[in-house]
């Protein structure tokens, strides 16, 4: 499957890439190779072959929810680089 240019454009756009004209014309060649492999990969016989269990056949194991009481502020805010009574001080994010 041969990608375009516009389609890489399309694609950085969408995740906010800023990708110069020749890497366009690199990663255009680069993903086009690999949905070439991956189209001859459906083509392969796999009659016989026993499908492999993995993660997505295991059973989740969770721990029982346990409601502990809290260490407190002067645990949790040990390691704070600021600190304001029981609180943490963080940069000001918003202008």
């Amino acid at each position: 499957m041969k990608i375009s240019q516009q389609e890489v454009e399309k694609m950085a756009h969408l995740a906010r890439l800023d990708v110069d004209d020749e890497l366009k014309e690199t990663l255009a060649g680069q993903l086009s190779d690999i949905l070439d492999y991956i189209d001859t990969l459906k083509d392969v016989n796999v009659d016989g072959v026993t499908p492999v269990s993995g993660a997505a056949f295991m059973n989740n194991v969770l721990r029982e929810d346990k409601q502990e009481p809290s260490p407190g502020p002067d645990v949790t805010l040990a390691n704070a680089p600021e600190r304001d009574q029981d609180f943490y001080v963080v940069p000001n994010v918003v202008k």
